[in-house]
């Protein structure tokens, strides 16, 4: 075999981004060294790879497709040597790539990452932000190891872990007339404006409480990016719901929030659960164990890391 895991490595990049370019920025190389490793692998297999494509860049042959999968899988086996090495030193090491969903990813995911990285320095974490739906298909392609996400919309193919309950809130203007409530049903704001984050099961999620209330949302404004989300509604432009409670109160407009309980709906809770998801026929390695249950350990209901308890 006159190939290396490193060239194999740099042919997945292509594979999956289907550009040299994005797959030299993927994995900090420069593009011909990506180049390089490809015709290498071509060479010295004796098949095309790839179809060069000027406006669409790399497009994959069907020997490519079978090589791509094939080699995916070399990788986690060579991943696993340095994992039962460690197991057999009694040590947590290697990388850990963890998909979150976006509310989390600036509130709940960087003290997990601190504490984590305290207790095991040779672990190297890769966080990548993503919508629901796009998690579950990067757990599915092997992109991502883990996913932080809600259990919701989970398919047979995943197993959930389960962490912790997330209530849903009214988020308001601060200086909104129905700020100060203790609680507020759907039917207190029937009439308000409503900005509904715009993301993939969120937004079904969201819409279906209104549904459930028999009630119709006035819908205003859509924002895919929660931070814009917190903006607009801080400026007054209508009132949104959330799950996640951030510690910080305000807006990046500096402008002050207030987060309202939602009443149930009946016999209902309005909470959703949020917990880790991985592939149900993947591995679980010592380290995704020791992962998850460092997780389990301070990640809790009514104390979650960077939320307002």
């Amino acid at each position: 075999m006159r190939f290396t895991l490193r060239q194999l490595s740099y042919f997945i990049a292509a594979g999956e981004t289907g550009s040299v370019t994005r797959a030299a920025e993927t994995i900090n190389i420069s593009q011909p060294s990506v180049s390089s490793a490809i015709s290498h692998l071509e060479e010295e297999l004796g098949v095309q790879l790839f179809i060069r494509q000027h406006a669409q860049g790399l497009v994959l042959t069907p020997s490519g497709k079978r090589l791509l999968k094939a080699a995916k899988e070399s990788m986690r086996a060579a991943h696993r040597l340095y994992e039962v090495a460690g197991e057999t030193a009694s040590l947590v090491s290697g990388p850990l790539h963890i998909g979150t969903f976006h509310t989390f990813a600036p509130v709940i995911l960087p003290e997990i990452w601190r504490s984590f990285s305290a207790l095991y320095p040779d672990v190297q974490l890769k966080v990548t932000a993503a919508s629901e739906a796009d998690l579950m298909e990067g757990l599915r392609r092997a992109q991502i190891d883990v996913a932080l996400t809600y259990e919701s919309h989970l398919s047979p193919e995943m197993v959930f872990h389960p962490l912790a309950r997330m209530p849903t809130y009214v988020l308001l203007a601060a200086d909104h007339p129905l700020a100060a409530r203790a609680s507020l049903s759907l039917a207190d704001l029937a009439q308000e404006p409503f900005v509904v984050l715009d993301l993939p099961i969120s937004r079904q999620y969201f819409i279906s409480l209104f549904e459930q209330s028999g009630q119709k949302p006035h819908i205003v404004a859509e924002c895919a990016d929660p931070s814009m989300l917190r903006s607009f509604v801080a400026a007054g432009i209508g009132f949104s719901l959330m799950t996640s409670r951030p510690a910080n109160m305000r807006a990046e407009t500096n402008r002050p929030l207030a987060y309202v309980p939602l009443e149930r709906i009946g016999d209902d809770a309005a909470s959703m659960t949020v917990g880790l998801a991985m592939l149900r026929d993947m591995h679980s390695t010592r380290l995704l164990d020791a992962f998850r249950q460092h997780c389990e350990g301070v990640v809790r209901t009514g104390a979650i890391p960077g939320m307002s308890s």
